[in-house]
């Protein structure tokens, strides 16, 4: 039987998708083994949002050369955002690339990497032209319980691609224009999920809150739906536009039990002026008053953004601004970023850049800020108990179990591996910016 072997260097969607062609490759009698196991192919499913991300795939790529001028393997297939931006590329450069397909050919790629591995010399090319476009969303694992490695936790897309064009944001280009998926489908999926004994569920999406738009449906009836599976004891979502993330939808949160209070709104800058250029379509002053009506309303919220620093133009003041937001916030995290320039975007040709240098000045001293601010909030949960979901072995320690809160913080504690996928209360014992450490409340 072939023997193939999964890369994922991206985001949860990029996981999701990669799932999917594992489950079905499976299914078809392939086995899936380690890098090492000396597989026939290897698909490598990489982002393309920031250019570390695809120089981290560049890199990878360029490791196989050895092995493929000794022995002609391994075999690889290029896919998600990555090849819809870079595929042509790698097809010209690497010999042993023989399969390149965006995120759209998702449902494809099966029977396009078994035809890749039973003809060796030919080559497949599965990449948009129009971004309208789309091919190939479901396939044969729609009835089969999706390969993970969490059982107790999975991921559900919701909707593909995204309209919005904020003017740094590749995803448009790479993973096309905003499609809902069938509620029927999620909902046959999520049915799935619990018959395999997961306990939690993310719904996913480039912009969850502009599900249902294109079918006469709405983010806030879907999430309200899924809240109704009460064997489902846990619901989160990602990823939310500010904009679009309408009072219906935190009523909901707000009323359901089983919907996590936590929640990642990315407000990319804390200047109105840079979320102009960015055009993101909401101020400084919008955004804030979100917050305080999500915070109001949904008690106990752990909230986290994503923010970038440097972005063309990004004058001193500008930053001070992203700055006194983190203050005024006081977010749980932050994804935070340098300005990365994605070939093809309005802002990679926009007048005043920046340097690279100033860029990764200005994003260590905003880390420096949101680490401050993150270990001073989980401090103050010493003492306090939490329920937390058991869903693996901590990385390091013997002995040690990690879950997470229902706001979405990092539990480690010690515990034996039978609570796998138990609630457990644990008490808060010590803080870390990045983790919480406890001790098991009988």
């Amino acid at each position: 039987m072939p023997r193939f072997c999964v890369k994922v260097y991206g985001c949860q969607m990029n996981v999701y998708d990669a799932d999917r062609v594992r489950t079905v490759l499976c299914s078809r009698g392939w086995d899936e083994v380690s890098d090492d196991d000396s597989p026939d192919l290897i698909m490598i499913t990489g982002c393309s949002v920031r250019a570390k991300a695809e120089q981290k795939v560049w890199s990878e790529l360029g490791l196989y050369e050895p092995s493929w001028l000794k022995n002609h393997r391994p075999l690889i297939a290029l896919t998600g955002c990555i090849a819809q931006n870079l595929g042509e590329r790698a097809l010209n450069r690497f010999p042993y690339v023989r399969l390149v397909a965006g995120p759209r050919h998702i449902g494809l790629l099966p029977d396009a990497v078994e035809q890749v591995v039973k003809h060796p010399k030919s080559r497949i090319n599965l990449l948009d032209t129009d971004p309208r476009e789309f091919h190939g969303l479901n396939f044969d694992s729609d009835n089969i319980t999706i390969k993970r490695e969490n059982k107790y936790k999975a991921y559900v897309t919701i909707a593909h691609g995204c309209d919005n064009f904020c003017t740094y944001c590749i995803v448009p280009y790479v993973r096309g224009r905003f499609i809902s998926r069938s509620p029927d489908e999620i909902f046959d999926e999520i049915n799935m999920l619990i018959n395999d004994g997961v306990k939690e569920v993310t719904l996913l999406g480039q912009n969850v809150n502009s599900y249902g738009k294109d079918i006469n449906l709405s983010f806030a009836w879907l999430l309200k739906r899924v809240s109704e599976f009460r064997d489902l004891k846990r619901i989160r979502f990602v990823t939310s536009l500010p904009q679009d993330f309408t009072e219906d939808i935190i009523n909901v949160m707000a009323g359901e039990e089983n919907i996590c209070p936590s929640l990642n709104l990315p407000v990319q800058s804390g200047s109105t002026r840079i979320l102009r250029l960015m055009n993101r379509k909401y101020t400084r002053e919008e955004y804030l008053d979100k917050v305080k009506l999500i915070r109001e309303k949904v008690p106990g919220l752990g909230l986290t953004t994503d923010l970038i620093v440097g972005f063309p133009g990004e004058t001193e003041q500008d930053f001070n601004d992203s700055m006194s937001l983190l203050e005024t916030v006081r977010f749980d995290l932050v994804h935070s970023a340098a300005y990365s320039e994605r070939e093809g975007t309005p802002a990679a040709v926009m007048e005043g850049a920046l340097p690279v240098e100033l860029r990764l000045e200005r994003l260590n001293k905003l880390n420096e800020l949101q680490d401050r601010i993150t270990l001073d909030i989980n401090k103050a949960l010493t003492g306090e108990i939490f329920e937390v979901l058991v869903d693996d072995p901590a990385p390091k320690g013997e002995g040690l179990l990690q879950g997470r809160t229902p706001s979405d913080k990092v539990v480690i504690f010690p515990g034996s591996k039978r609570l796998l996928g138990e609630f457990v209360n644990v008490r808060i014992t010590q803080a870390e910016a990045w983790c919480l450490h406890g001790e098991l409340i009988s």
